[in-house]
This record gives C-alpha cells, sequence and structure tokens, in this order.
C-alpha cells in the first residue's frame, strides 16, 4: 500500500527520508552492530547521539548559551506540573491566558501549588482567538507567565507575545516548535512535547534559562527536578533513547531543508492555499479569527454532522486520513506539520473543491 497524506494532529506525520533512514539502521545503528534500542544510554555511542540532537538544535532554534537543553519524558502534560514545582519560588504566583484545553489543564495542575491569576480567556467562543491582554491585569510578582504559543485543539496561535518585563514567560510550544521561527530569548523556559514537529512519542523537550534552575520547592519529587537532569545531562536515568535517536534525524532534515526560516515560508504557503479555499467556499467553513489562524491546524466545518461524516470518509478513501476534528468540538481538523508536503494539501484542497460541487 502507498503512503497516506496524513493529517493527524499527534502523533503526527515523520519525515520520509527520516523514516526511511531509521530503517536502513534499524538493527544496525551507526555501523555499531546493535539498534539504538539496545545501546547503553551512557555508551559513546549513543552519548554521540543526544550530543549531535542538542547541538543541532541549539543551532536550528538559535538558543543562547544560558539556556539548558533537557531531554525528558511524560509529555507537555508533566510539564504543567514541572514548572510550578520548579518556577514557584518567590511570591507563588503565576499568570495563565487560558487559549484551550491545554491551558485548562496546565491551569488546573499549577492551582495545586499557588495562586492562578487567569489575565484573560477566549472561552467565550470556543477558544476561536486569542484574547487581547490588558497588562494592568498582570501580576508584577508573578513567578511567571504562561500562555499556549499554538492551540493544537482550536487551530489558534500567538503572532504577538506578551510583554511581561522581568516575569519568565513560560510557553507550551508543543504544536509548532520548529515550525516558525520562535525568539527563545523572549522566553524563560519553553517545553513541547516531541510528537508532532519532533519525532515519536515518547520525549519531551525543555528550554529553560540557567537562572531558573534550582529553585524547586522543597517537595518536589527528584525526577520532577529540572536541576537533577541539566545536572545529569538529561541522564539521571535512562532516557528515550530511540525517540532522541529519531528527533536527531528530524533535526539533520530540517537543516538540510534550510532550516526554520525556510520552512516558516513552506507553512505559510501550505496554509495559505488553505485557508484561501475556506476562505472563498460557499460550504466549508473555518472557525478561526483568521488573525489568529495557526500555521499548523486548521479546524474547519460543513453545514452539518452528515456532510462532515460523509467527507471524513470520503477523504479516507482516496488517502488523506486523520481529518476528524478533536472530539470536544467535532468537525475536521488537518494538521499540516513540517514533513507534510505542499502537494498533500493541494490534494486536500483539490478533494475539497470536488466535495463541494458534488454536494451543494
Amino acid at each position: 500500500m502507498k503512503r497516506v497524506y496524513n493529517f493527524s494532529a499527534g502523533p503526527a506525520v515523520l519525515p520520509l527520508p527520516v523514516l526511511e533512514k531509521a530503517r536502513e539502521q534499524l538493527v544496525n545503528t551507526n555501523d555499531s552492530g546493535m539498534s539504538v534500542m539496545e545501546m547503553s544510554h551512557r555508551s559513546s555511542m549513543f552519548l554521540d547521539i543526544i550530543n549531535e540532537a542538542e547541538k543541532l538544535l541549539r543551532e536550528l532554534m538559535n538558543i543562547p548559551g544560558n539556556y539548558k537543553v533537557l531531554f525528558l519524558q511524560g509529555g507537555a502534560s508533566t510539564q504543567f506540573a514541572m514548572v510550578p514545582l520548579n518556577l514557584f519560588s518567590g511570591s507563588k504566583k503565576a499568570d495563565f491566558v487560558n487559549t484551550g484545553v491545554w491551558s485548562k489543564k496546565a491551569i488546573s495542575e499549577a492551582c495545586k501549588y499557588g495562586t492562578i491569576n487567569v489575565v484573560a480567556s477566549s472561552e467565550d467562543t470556543t477558544f476561536s482567538y486569542i484574547p487581547e491582554l490588558d497588562e494592568s491585569k498582570f501580576s508584577k510578582d508573578a513567578d511567571y507567565f504562561h500562555i499556549t504559543l499554538n492551540n493544537t485543539i482550536y487551530g489558534t496561535r500567538y503572532t504577538k507575545l506578551p510583554e511581561t518585563g522581568n516575569v519568565p514567560l513560560v510557553t507550551d510550544a508543543s504544536s509548532n516548535i520548529l515550525s516558525q521561527v520562535i525568539p527563545v530569548s523572549k522566553f524563560g523556559l519553553i517545553y513541547a512535547g516531541a510528537q508532532k514537529n519532533i519525532g515519536p512519542a515518547g520525549l519531551t523537550i525543555v528550554i529553560i534559562r540557567e537562572d531558573l534552575i534550582g529553585k524547586a520547592m522543597d517537595f518536589t519529587p527528584t525526577m520532577l527536578n529540572y536541576k537533577i537532569h541539566a545536572d545529569n545531562g538529561s541522564m539521571y536515568n535512562t532516557p528515550p533513547t530511540f525517540a532522541i535517536y529519531m528527533a536527531m534525524l528530524v533535526f539533520r532534515w530540517l537543516k538540510d531543508m534550510g532550516g526554520i526560516p525556510e520552512m516558516e515560508k513552506r507553512n505559510i504557503e501550505k496554509a495559505g492555499l488553505l485557508y484561501d479555499f475556506l476562505d472563498n467556499s460557499s460550504l466549508f467553513k473555518g472557525t478561526v479569527a483568521p488573525k489568529d489562524r495557526s500555521l499548523m491546524n486548521v479546524p474547519f466545518l460543513l453545514p452539518s454532522d452528515e456532510l462532515n461524516k460523509k467527507f471524513i470518509q470520503e477523504a479516507k478513501a482516496v488517502g488523506l486520513v486523520n481529518l476528524a476534528g478533536h472530539r470536544s468540538v467535532g468537525g475536521m481538523r488537518a494538521s499540516i506539520y513540517n514533513p507534510m508536503p505542499l502537494e498533500g494539501v493541494k490534494a486536500l484542497v483539490d478533494f475539497m473543491k470536488k466535495f463541494e460541487i458534488e454536494n451543494k
């Protein structure tokens, strides 16, 4: 069977050259006589892999020298607790912007450890926009200010970052990391689950400014303390070795493609093609305020649930798969991460045009 165009929100499509390289080296990685999945994580062979992964990520994202890169586990959901446990070192207050399910979960978790101030929310319209921020509502003594940079379920993203002064800006960048240039120095901490633009599920990347390390609350579990992982080079326990290897291959691929600025141009072109169709369609409807549209996740609707289901079924039959929207909102969602080629988006738009003609 030929490969389909996979629009899954995550685990998501991976670059074909990366998959082919991994297949080639699956049983004999780097002429070691064994698979990367069999290597000791403390061996020189694996240290070469994780060191290259970090070096490439630093280069791709232009990460300043005063930031640590950590390769962790537990997904972004574990970071919902890890961030407050490590950053509640002063007032034990944090400001949050509520822009969807993942923001709400991060807020709920942080409430267990301190005082949370929700400075703005877009829940009034099912998170279809990024709310304007009133700086007078910010907590001047907050230990951090948290945003979700791209909202996978609702298809919104920040196009302008909050100005938080001396309060560290923290973000969940799971669904748009590596898709566009992110000014790392504007953040105190960036975290991201890997299963969208980095690699397979199982790896979590944390990029944290060094002055925020070493201030964990007294009862913080050892495995949730950033200092432990930073001091041990992400090797305090066995890291997700295969996921790190795959991330390294993805970073190589990104570099070969021209890096993040080039990828951002491609992503703008892909998203623009799909949004242009939605804006001019008499049947399909986009759900996001145009100024806040994501480059990665594009939700849309048809006039009825019956048509939504029909569209998803017929799209699958022609090799356009995983287009169902999140169960909490329904409809459709096309996730067009870095590895999704322009040809895949063109195929989707062509099918949508055909479906519109046949179902008016």
